[in-house]
């Protein structure tokens, strides 16, 4: 905000004028954040005024400063390798997160859902879904790993928002998204052949062509 009136700052064109009767002008609202010890942002316009009661409004970069958790991700089968050539399932969940922050003293609650899923899968290969995933047989989101080595699997959430102002029951959305990143643990991807014994391989003492 500018002066504190409500003013513009110094250097803004204030020639906005509204009929509102007998409502009170609000004047055009204007915000700008710290930067380091010392600096500012540019300020940057919130609204154009208008009359009577003023919401706040959140923005994009406020949105983005909320504490976001990454979705967990999981892999299946989850045993530290995996075999070449066939399906590496990854999947995650789809879970809304609340919030309460406050915007020019007034309580507002926020809700972040998940709405796509990115995952690159380590090998120079990725997958955009709007799918949570689901576990085998009923899985949809994987990977097929051509040859052996030594990967990690990364998964970015995007996030839209919606918020209210507490004594306002209407939702507004959030212009724009936000992201969450989180990686897996490295995983082998190895290479078996099976082939034919004579008796069991769990015998004691263990058959010499296991």
């Amino acid at each position: 905000m500018g002066g504190e009136d409500g003013s513009c700052p110094p250097g803004i064109d204030n020639g906005l004028v509204l009929d509102c009767a007998d409502e009170e002008f609000r004047q055009p609202l204007w915000r700008r954040y710290p930067v380091g010890e010392d600096g500012w942002t540019q300020w940057q316009q919130v609204d154009v005024g208008g009359c009577g009661e003023a919401l706040p409004v959140l923005t994009l970069e406020e949105f983005r400063r909320l504490p976001l958790a990454p979705p967990v991700l999981r892999l299946q089968p989850d045993r530290g390798w995996v075999l070449v050539n066939k399906e590496t399932i990854v999947m995650t969940e789809r879970t809304e997160q609340t919030f309460v922050t406050n915007l020019l003293g007034r309580d507002v609650e926020v809700v972040a859902a998940p709405e796509r899923f990115h995952y690159e899968f380590g090998d120079g290969t990725d997958l955009w879904t709007t799918s949570a995933g689901s576990p085998y047989p009923n899985h949809d989101t994987y990977r097929v790993y051509e040859q052996p080595g030594t990967f990690q699997i990364t998964l970015t959430t995007e996030w839209s928002g919606r918020y209210r102002v507490a004594g306002d029951d209407t939702w507004h959305a959030v212009t724009g998204t936000a992201q969450t990143s989180t990686t897996s643990a490295p995983f082998e991807v190895v290479e078996r052949r099976s082939r034919l014994v004579d008796d069991l391989c769990t015998d004691v003492p263990k058959p010499a062509d296991c």
